[in-house]
């Protein structure tokens, strides 16, 4: 989920040809620089931590947000990384800088801290005051700081692995504060924390709400922020989308006024991912998954089952179709059983 539109051609891009997934060049040293993080909104796993208390270690700051799917994939590897290294001196920061509203929502956040398995310490940025401080324009984006607090390498998006671990055991051998652990790691995520296919990925991000969306394929256009009924269209093109039923689009979501609502997309990758968000209450809204015209069967991602029936029982990135391969466009169609369902963004791998 890179941002803005320039980081993301460039992830596709280092997706398509690993030639092109070289370390960024080196930024310029900024001592000093995580005073910053004072400017946090709150902080989970950890009492708020400073430059000074810091001074000595090596430190990696991940920021993030927990409905990124390239976030996500990266996880295995930060994780893997805080592991491994504590005890040869690195700290890992992850800086939670929302991207959509209900991502600033504390209890949200803290519960997906708990369910992805994270317990280094994590600094909430709803303001986007740390974001602004290390002049940050992508998630996920990793900053690693020397023992004297300076920044050596700035890393924008996913992949990139073994060299970013190069890194840090450099870093950690110049601190000298002990034994640094050699060979590299290989976690293997599962679900939405697996690795993106190898193959092209010809769909990219679709944002639903109509502040950035693209692609809309119903008859009349959307209504914004008001509720409407659509209807769906029965040619979709590549990487169109079209509602159908009574919704509401607002700026960065569509909202279902009433049960049997459906999406539609056309889409060309492995992968398909949407983030959704249950009924206002918290009350769970139950759907279906179809892959054209059919029940996924094998080719279902991790929150559904074999014939497409799956819950939303919290805001957060579902993981709906997940292919042995993804070399034909395919017709995704998810309707949703219940009113209340939100939708925000499709995302793909």
């Amino acid at each position: 989920m890179l941002k803005p539109i320039l980081a993301t051609l460039l992830a596709l891009l280092s997706l398509l040809s690993p030639a092109l997934a070289a370390p960024a060049a080196p930024r310029p040293t900024m001592a000093g620089v995580l005073s910053s993080l004072a400017s946090s909104t709150e902080w989970i796993n950890s009492a708020p931590l400073s430059a000074e208390g810091l001074r000595g270690k090596v430190v990696l700051v991940d920021f993030w947000t927990y409905s990124c799917i390239n976030c996500l994939r990266t996880l295995p590897y930060v994780r893997a990384w805080a592991d491994k290294y504590r005890a040869a001196g690195l700290v890992i920061i992850g800086v939670h800088s929302p991207e959509f509203a209900f991502e600033k929502e504390s209890a949200l956040v803290r519960r997906a801290v708990r369910d992805l398995g994270i317990a280094y310490p994590v600094a909430v940025d709803n303001d986007f005051a740390v974001w602004r401080a290390f002049n940050n324009r992508a998630w996920p984006a990793f900053y690693f700081i020397d023992a004297q607090g300076r920044i050596r390498l700035q890393q924008l998006g996913e992949g990139r692995y073994e060299q970013a671990e190069q890194l840090i055991q450099q870093l950690l051998a110049e601190a000298g504060t002990g034994p640094v652990p050699s060979a590299k790691v290989a976690p293997q995520g599962q679900g939405t924390q697996a690795a993106a296919g190898a193959m092209p990925i010809l769909s990219a991000e679709t944002y639903l709400g109509h502040q950035r969306t693209s692609g809309f394929a119903s008859p009349g256009g959307i209504k914004p922020d008001r509720p409407q009924r659509y209807r769906g269209s029965s040619s979709l093109r590549l990487n169109e989308w079209a509602l159908n039923g009574d919704w509401t689009v607002e700026g960065e979501r569509v909202l279902l006024n009433s049960a049997m609502g459906r999406i539609a997309l056309r889409f060309h990758a492995r992968d398909l991912h949407l983030v959704l968000g249950p009924m206002a209450d918290g009350k769970p809204v139950r759907f279906r998954v179809l892959v054209d015209g059919k029940p996924p069967l094998a080719g279902h991602g991790s929150d559904i089952d074999t014939q497409g029936q799956g819950v939303i029982e919290a805001q957060r990135l579902y993981q709906l179709v997940r292919q042995q391969a993804g070399g034909k466009p395919r017709l995704f169609e998810i309707e949703f059983l219940d009113a209340g369902a939100q939708a925000y963004a499709f995302t793909f791998g």
